[in-house]
C-alpha cells in the first residue's frame, strides 16, 4: 500500500507499523480505548508527560504546549501527486494526527488515513482520473446510503446534520445510547444491516450503498471487508480513537465534514469544542488522585496506560491518575488487566475512584461495588464517598468528548454533579 508514514517529522518505523496492527476485541469502549496509535504527535506527548509523570503539570501547561505542538504538526507536508489533477491545498488541522486531507482541482479531495489507506473523494457528476493507483480507494459523491458501522462516528454526522444521510447502521436499537439513531431506527429511516462482522449483504446493495464506515475492527473481519469492495461498496476505515489527545478525536469531525462537503459547519463544530479545552487553562491543580477502571467477570481489573487519552483528561481537569507510569509491554492497547491485588495496592489511595460504564454494566450504588469484591470497602474514595462512574454514552458522543474533562474538574472541585455531561457519582 503506498502509504505515508510520518507527520510533523515524527516518523513511524517499521516496529510501530507492526505495533498499531495489535487489535483488541471488545464493546465498542474497549475497542475505541484500546486504539492508541504507537506513533503519537508531539501534541499528545505534552499531556501524557503531565499524566504520567510523578508530578502533575499545571492544566494551563499541558494546553499550552499542545498549542504549540499543534503548530509544529501543522507544517506542510508533500502532497500526494494524482495524475489528472492539480493539487491546491491542504486541510489545516491543529490537533489530529491520524488523517490528512488534501484538497485539488474542481472539487477533488484526498484523505489520507495512515494504515487504513488513501480515498479519493470524487465530486458528484465527474469521475476518478485515468491511470489512478489501485492503492486508492475512489469514494463518488453524493453520499446518500451510507452503512456506519463505526459507532463513534454517528455523533458527527449528528451534529453535521447529515445523520439523513446515514441509511444502515451496525449497530440496532439496544447498542446505542445516544438518541439520535435510536430516533431513526424508530422511524424507519435508518435500518439495521447487521453487526460489522456480519452484515446484510443484500440489504446494503439493494439500497445502493455508497460508503461502508468500518471501526478497525473490521480488521478481525477481513473477509467481509473484501467482500464489501467486491460487491462495489468502498469501505473507509476510521482511526478516531487513535488519537490521545481531546482535541485531535474530535477534529474528526472535520474529516466527515470533509466527506459531506460541510467544511465550515466541522469547523465551527470543532472551535466549540476548542473553546470547551481552552477554559480548561484556568483549572488549577488540585492535588487530588483518579483511579479509573472496569471490573471482568473473572475479577480481574481493566485499567488505562498512563498515556491513555482518560489520563490526559484527568489531567487537564486539575487531577492526577493514580498509575504514575503504568505500560502495556507488547501490546499497542490501551487497557492493562490487574489482578484485583494489584489494583488494590495502588488504587486504595486515590481520592477518586470512577467506574467505566461504558464496558460493563453500570454501578447502581457503591454497595454494588463491593459487592464485586469486599476489597473496595477499604478504598479511601469508597469511605469519603468519592465514587463516580462515566456513564455509556460517552464514547457514542465523540464530537462533544471534551466535555468529559469539565466533569472531571467538577468532580475534582466538589462541584454540583447534576451538571455533568458524562459522569455521575454513584451514592450510598
Amino acid at each position: 500500500m503506498n502509504r505515508k508514514t510520518y507527520k510533523a517529522g515524527i516518523c513511524l518505523g517499521a516496529a510501530a507499523l507492526a505495533a498499531v496492527m495489535t487489535f483488541e476485541s471488545g464493546t465498542a469502549w474497549a475497542t475505541a480505548t484500546a486504539e492508541s496509535s504507537a506513533a503519537a504527535s508531539s501534541a499528545a506527548q505534552v499531556t501524557q508527560a503531565s499524566a504520567a509523570g510523578s508530578e502533575p503539570a499545571s492544566t494551563a501547561a499541558a494546553v499550552e504546549g499542545s498549542e504549540e505542538a499543534a503548530e509544529t504538526s501543522a507544517q506542510e507536508i508533500t502532497p500526494p501527486k494524482i495524475a489528472g489533477l492539480t493539487y491546491d491545498h491542504a486541510m489545516e488541522l491543529d490537533s489530529a494526527n491520524q488523517f490528512d486531507i488534501f484538497y485539488y482541482n474542481d472539487g477533488y479531495k484526498l484523505i489520507d488515513i495512515p494504515v487504513s489507506g488513501e480515498y479519493l473523494i470524487v465530486p458528484d457528476g465527474k469521475q476518478a482520473p485515468d491511470g489512478l493507483s489501485e492503492d486508492i480507494t475512489v469514494i463518488q459523491q453524493p453520499l446518500d446510503q451510507i452503512y456506519l458501522a463505526a459507532t463513534n462516528a454517528m455523533s458527527f454526522y449528528d451534529k453535521l446534520g447529515c445523520l439523513d444521510s446515514v441509511t444502515m447502521t451496525g449497530t440496532d436499537e439496544s447498542g446505542w445510547s445516544i438518541d439520535a439513531p435510536v430516533k431513526a431506527l424508530e422511524s424507519g429511516s435508518m435500518k439495521f444491516a447487521g453487526k460489522y462482522s456480519e452484515p446484510d449483504y443484500e440489504m446494503i446493495v439493494g439500497n445502493g450503498c455508497d460508503l461502508a464506515i468500518e471501526s478497525t475492527m473490521i480488521l478481525h473481519a477481513p473477509e467481509v471487508q473484501e467482500m464489501l469492495e467486491s460487491l462495489g461498496v468502498p469501505v473507509l476505515i476510521d482511526r478516531c480513537s487513535y488519537e490521545t489527545t481531546v482535541l485531535g478525536r474530535i477534529e474528526w469531525v472535520k474529516l466527515y465534514g470533509a466527506l459531506m462537503n460541510k467544511e465550515d459547519e466541522a469547523e465551527k463544530i470543532y472551535d466549540d469544542q476548542k473553546s470547551v479545552v481552552n477554559s480548561m487553562q484556568d483549572f488549577q491543580n488540585t492535588g487530588k488522585t483518579v483511579a479509573f477502571f472496569s471490573i471482568n467477570s473473572d475479577r480481574s481489573v481493566v485499567v488505562r496506560k498512563s498515556d491513555d487519552i482518560i489520563p490526559n483528561m484527568i489531567s487537564l481537569a486539575g487531577g492526577a491518575y493514580i498509575f504514575k507510569d503504568l505500560k502495556n509491554p507488547g501490546s499497542n492497547s490501551a487497557s492493562v488487566n490487574l489482578s484485583m491485588e494489584e489494583f488494590y495496592k495502588t488504587a486504595i489511595n486515590a481520592d477518586y475512584i470512577v467506574y467505566n460504564g461504558t464496558i460493563e454494566t453500570p454501578l447502581s450504588s457503591v454497595q454494588d461495588l463491593i459487592s464485586k469484591d469486599n476489597l473496595f470497602a477499604d478504598f479511601k474514595a469508597v469511605k469519603e464517598g468519592n465514587v463516580w462512574q462515566v456513564d455509556k454514552k460517552w464514547y457514542q458522543s465523540t464530537a462533544e468528548v471534551g466535555y468529559l474533562v469539565t466533569d472531571f474538574n467538577t468532580m475534582l472541585t466538589g462541584g454540583d454533579a447534576s451538571t455533568c455531561h458524562f459522569l455521575q457519582k454513584v451514592e450510598s
